[in-house]
């Protein structure tokens, strides 16, 4: 299996008008969270994030929130920012239109958002331009690979380090697979980068 850490510049190039990196000079990286909320890994996260004053991005599944609200309201009463991660995280390259933009509207109804993420970053071809009119479409230019068994914890870390830079939009994951990994790798990415005088900015959604 190919690891990419870094988007391919065919792929960000194809896709021009999805937001894959934010284009500044400013110290700041923007760290996304997918497939929450997780009842013990949202809480450590957002505990985490609060000791370095950092701000991030969390695509969420609508199941999950319909059976987590609480941590729904967490994510907002800390001043993140949260996006729509489809109702029931499924592919968008395997499922027909109509199916896919009900799985968006369904999720909308309890993620208020305008930004989009596709799970598995296979969104619906067809269903882009519907898609577009409703919402910002967030891709990434950084994958830790935190939900990947069998890649090592100080892989992950290795992978956010050693491909990040300003304006980079990171990925990592809330679920049963990523545990692991981004509670080895999260503390070490955040006390790295604030070192050097980096903040964690949420992703705009303007």
């Amino acid at each position: 299996m190919l690891h990419l850490i870094k988007s391919p510049k065919i792929l960000q190039y194809l896709f021009a008008d999805f937001l894959w990196k934010i284009d500044t000079n400013e110290k700041v990286i923007y760290l996304t969270f997918d497939d929450g909320p997780h009842p013990v890994i949202t809480p450590w996260i957002i505990d985490l994030m609060n000791k370095y004053n950092a701000k991030g991005t969390f695509f969420l599944i609508g199941d999950a929130v319909s059976r987590h609200p609480d941590l729904y309201q967490l994510y907002k009463a800390n001043g993140h920012q949260v996006g729509n991660h489809t109702y029931k995280h499924i592919k968008g390259w395997q499922s027909r239109k109509k199916n896919y933009l009900k799985e968006i509207a369904k999720c909308a109804k309890i993620v208020e958002s305008n930004l989009f993420r596709p799970p598995y970053g296979q969104i619906n071809l067809q269903a882009i331009q519907e898609i577009k009119k409703k919402y910002k479409v967030v891709m990434w230019d950084v994958l830790s690979w935190d939900f990947d068994t069998k890649t090592s914890a100080k892989i992950c870390l290795s992978n956010v380090i050693n491909s990040s830079k300003e304006g980079s939009i990171i990925v990592f994951h809330e679920n049963e697979k990523s545990i692991k990994n981004i509670m080895y790798a999260l503390p070490k990415v955040l006390e790295h980068f604030t070192k050097l005088g980096y903040e964690f900015k949420a992703i705009p959604t303007d």
